[in-house]
């Protein structure tokens, strides 16, 4: 398919977790005219805590961002909280290749309102009022992912499919971190404020489409979990894709795992 825009976030590469063989098979069946990457494209936060897993195939995704913007594809990299390390260079024009770097944006749509494109960690409570607990979210998250990992081991011995422990988990956190923090609220409350018609972003690894208090709420998911992106067709349309569930030539179905 060839977009008007794809946004993808949370890829989290240079994590074991990271889903780039999926990543790389939609970067390879898809095009579009901007690409925008919604951050925490590279989680350094591994490399602080000496567990930075850098693969073959997190190269290729690399490889082949950077082949669509060759090829004229327009990339606008919006930093996130995981690849933060990027934010203190982007007052001196800093960009990587061809690929711009930002702190925000604003896109316009073909339906011509204005979205504010940011990751959204700015706005999430937990990041901002206490960094230690998102520092122990984080640990939380991993470890889901683990339990998440052997526990599925056992559903495919057992003949069951694919059933996301650490998302369950999440959504159940995330109805409580919403409530606490009021995440999208603070976020479709800014853009109002603004005079921004809506907002996309990512951070929370939750993909959705929705509209809050007048201001349209889009969040493109994640590459850990979900393998989501969102993308704006040609003609206007919104929708989210869910690449996990679409497999396109991937002769190895536990890439899913």
């Amino acid at each position: 398919m060839h977009y008007r825009t794809i946004f993808i976030s949370d890829v989290h590469l240079g994590t074991r977790d990271c889903k780039a063989d999926l990543l790389n098979n939609f970067l390879k069946h898809n095009t579009c005219e901007t690409l925008y990457l919604v951050g925490d494209i590279i989680d350094a936060w591994k490399i602080q805590q000496n567990k930075w897993k850098w693969k073959q195939s997190h190269t290729n995704v690399v490889r082949r961002v950077l082949g669509h913007a060759k090829r004229g594809t327009k990339v606008i990299y919006v930093t996130g909280n995981h690849d933060e390390f990027l934010r203190p260079m982007i007052p001196y024009g800093f960009s990587f290749g061809m690929i711009e770097i930002v702190n925000q944006h604003k896109h316009i749509g073909v339906d011509g309102k204005n979205y504010l494109i940011t990751h959204g960690d700015l706005f999430d409570g937990i990041s901002k009022l206490a960094p230690w607990l998102a520092f122990l979210g984080d640990k939380a998250y991993d470890f889901t992912l683990e339990l998440n990992s052997k526990f599925n081991w056992l559903r495919h011995k057992l003949g069951f499919g694919y059933w996301s422990l650490s998302k369950y988990l999440k959504y159940k956190v995330k109805t409580s971190v919403d409530f606490l923090f009021q995440f999208e609220k603070n976020l479709t409350s800014y853009c109002k404020r603004k005079g921004y018609d809506g907002v996309i972003c990512g951070h929370i690894h939750t993909a959705e489409i929705k509209e809050i208090d007048g201001v349209i709420y889009m969040n493109d998911g994640d590459w850990v979990e979900s393998c989501t992106a969102l993308v704006e067709h040609i003609d206007g349309r919104w929708e989210i894709i869910t690449w996990s569930e679409i497999l396109v030539e991937i002769p190895n179905q536990n890439l899913l795992r």
